[in-house]
């Protein structure tokens, strides 16, 4: 059975480009870029490379960019590094709709001694600014919003909640993984302090992503070890990986046209037909600020995990939320702060698409999914015949 995957917000495969370019360095240029001899010399110079692909999808500086394990290393990095190195400073502001890797970090910090402020959304999943403005206090070491949802796809007004922070005084760290490849961003404008990209959802391997740190932002390292990453995060370089994530990088801001005008046809395009032929459906968050890529559609009456499974059957991958939970079967805690009612939470589906998606593909899911709603709604108790 062809696998049709619709489930990028959750990973990505790897680019055909990444893996030849990593492939080298797993048996030819296998030197520790620590080393003083050339052998490990050489892969210290690519290190750099990849560290100004990284930086320039980002706007950045390549001084500014830290390598890491993965984009939950780079939020607690970011969070944590922060609050110890303003340790006068106890207070977080947050969202109630983050990626459990910021979430469930200011759970555990409320429940250490730490005030959590988190901020509501709106029915389309959107922040009141005047609510975040009001949040911040003198003692606000950090704010913490994500870019992008990773469930609906709503993208927050990133800069205009920067301008709040620093008016305020604190710093402002975006996890940002969702959205770097997607968007365009140009940190050298911006007032973003510190970035989270992970690189398994670009079309780079799992086990990579960085942090930007904006210069003149003072955050203690969150890993203590040698003095890798310019003393900034210890540990031997994950090299494949990093060489991995700068060429996915430098597609992503290749393609990142693509993102717009052929992922977001075929995501519309699978959005309009499902809304059409099942009824009974809901878009969850905003359909004006948004990822191209994603949609979150609710079929009242069914479970999530149900529609999931027979999918399965068909060969289609999808999600009923984040990746992290999905162990879970407690309903999605960002549908929950936007209210979407009991009989839809439990219903929702993600669907996601990248540029390795054909049309062809979307037509199938397009074909499968309402008779597998219309089969579930008949044989549930609370369904609609």
């Amino acid at each position: 059975m062809k696998v049709v995957y619709a489930d990028n917000n959750a990973s990505t495969r790897v680019a055909p480009e990444v893996t030849e370019t990593m492939m080298p360095y797993f048996g030819e240029y296998y030197g520790n870029p620590s080393s003083m001899h050339s052998f490990g010399g050489q892969v210290a110079k690519k290190i750099d490379v990849a560290r100004q692909q990284v930086a320039d999808i980002l706007g950045a500086d390549p001084s500014e960019i830290v390598f890491t394990s993965c984009g939950t290393e780079s939020d607690n990095a970011a969070i944590l590094g922060v609050l110890r190195a303003h340790p006068h400073k106890r207070h977080i502001v947050t969202s109630r709709v983050e990626h459990p890797a910021v979430y469930n970090l200011c759970k555990y910090l409320a429940q250490n001694g730490y005030h959590v402020t988190e901020l509501g959304v709106d029915s389309q999943g959107m922040l009141n600014l005047n609510e975040l403005s009001d949040a911040v206090r003198e003692d606000t070491a950090i704010v913490s919003i994500m870019y992008a949802n990773n469930e609906t796809g709503v993208i927050f007004p990133i800069e205009e909640i920067g301008v709040i922070v620093k008016q305020k005084g604190s710093l402002l760290h975006t996890d940002a993984v969702q959205a770097v490849g997607k968007l365009p961003l140009n940190l050298a404008m911006s007032t973003i302090d510190l970035l989270t990209l992970s690189g398994h959802k670009l079309h780079a391997p799992k086990g990579i992503g960085a942090l930007f740190i904006r210069k003149g932002t003072t955050c203690t390292p969150f890993i203590i070890g040698g003095h890798q990453e310019k003393n900034r995060r210890g540990g031997t370089e994950n090299v494949p990986a990093i060489i991995g994530l700068g060429k996915a990088c430098e597609l992503a801001k290749k393609y990142l046209p693509d993102e717009h005008t052929f992922v977001k046809q075929a995501r519309d395009k699978l959005e309009s037909e499902i809304m059409k032929r099942a009824p009974d459906a809901r878009v969850n968050g905003s359909q004006i600020n948004r990822l191209p890529n994603t949609t979150n559609i609710s079929f009242e009456f069914v479970e999530g995990e149900a529609i999931l499974l027979l999918m399965n059957e068909k060969g289609i991958c999808a999600s009923s939320g984040s990746a992290c939970t999905s162990g879970s079967l407690e309903p999605s805690h960002v549908l929950r702060a936007m209210g979407v009612p009991f009989t839809a939470v439990h219903g929702s589906i993600r669907l996601s698409l990248s540029r390795y998606n054909t049309m062809e593909e979307v037509d199938y899911i397009i074909e499968q999914i309402p008779p597998i709603i219309k089969r579930l709604r008949e044989i549930s108790p609370y369904g609609r015949k």
